[in-house]
């Protein structure tokens, strides 16, 4: 696949909801040249509640439906998605190379000095082998103080960025961390990128705090370039087209309030045949 036709092709990003647009963001930047489909699964937000079993059948539909659209490399723009079934889809769909999320303890590691680092990220994403193999690769000598954030996806997929609800939900989660001396906070959710401005409110100056999303935008760019499939120069920046199987007013609205650019928007509709779930595009 090094033809200028499979370099036309688009790339597939996928969350359970918006969260994923933070990443879509990133790759927009530094690849503008490239075609995006962006599927949010509103219909199942969130995933972090959800059970091992659920989130990888819903990674696997979305995976099949991408693939029949012809993408030629997938994002899983979400942490969750990534814990719970990313060595699954690569074992599963060997033809297709996928590009996932982890927590950002590393660069953390790197960066703080009191040893201590602050982890927002959801429970199946602290449950999965992947959050465990980051720690053990790259923890050493930190403490890792964590916090699930109740509520807070739910908030983000509201488009509630700066309410009072949500402004509890993470002080009741930084407080204790900063009490205890954190200077770095890792965000191990794509949704929670959207409530930096009101975390740096928080923390204050003296805490960094880690967005993975430019990160995984730069391993998207090596990928591509390693396969031969990054899009050539271009006059005309890519399409994007945007999916949900949720409500497609409010999506929207979220894609319009969070920054996410301008594309085509469209729902799909999720349909069980058997014991296999299936995505299929609904007709306008």
């Amino acid at each position: 696949m090094n033809d200028k036709l499979n370099q036309e092709l688009p790339i597939g990003i996928f969350d359970s909801g918006v969260g994923g647009l933070s990443v879509l963001v990133e790759v927009r930047r530094l690849l503008p040249n490239e075609n995006l489909i962006y599927l949010g699964d509103q219909g199942h937000v969130p995933y972090g509640q959800r059970s091992l079993e659920e989130v990888q059948d819903f990674a696997r539909g979305i995976t099949r439906f991408l693939i029949h659209h012809q993408v030629k490399l997938i994002v899983v723009a979400c942490n969750t998605a990534s814990a719970a079934a990313l060595n699954l889809l690569r074992e599963e769909f060997p033809f297709i190379r996928f590009v996932g999320m982890e927590p950002a303890v590393k660069p953390a590691a790197e960066l703080s000095v009191t040893r201590k680092v602050g982890v927002l990220a959801t429970p199946t994403t602290f449950q999965g082998r992947l959050y465990a193999s980051v720690v053990e690769r790259f923890a050493g000598d930190l403490t890792l103080l964590t916090s699930t954030c109740p509520g807070l996806v739910s908030q983000i997929e509201k488009g509630f960025l700066d309410g009072p609800e949500t402004r509890q939900i993470l002080q009741d989660a930084l407080h204790p961390m900063l009490e205890q001396g954190i200077d770095a906070i890792v965000l191990g959710c794509t949704h929670y990128p959207f409530v930096i401005p009101l975390i740096r409110h928080i923390v204050g100056e003296q805490v960094r705090v880690i967005d993975p999303a430019p990160a995984v935008a730069r391993q998207v760019e090596r990928v591509l370039d390693e396969q031969g499939l990054r899009q050539e120069a271009v006059h005309n920046p890519g399409r994007v087209t945007f999916l949900t199987s949720g409500d497609l007013g409010l999506f929207k609205t979220s894609i319009e309030r969070l920054g996410a650019g301008e594309g085509q928007v469209r729902q799909v509709k999720w349909v069980r045949q058997g014991q296999v779930l299936t995505l299929h595009d609904v007709q306008s």
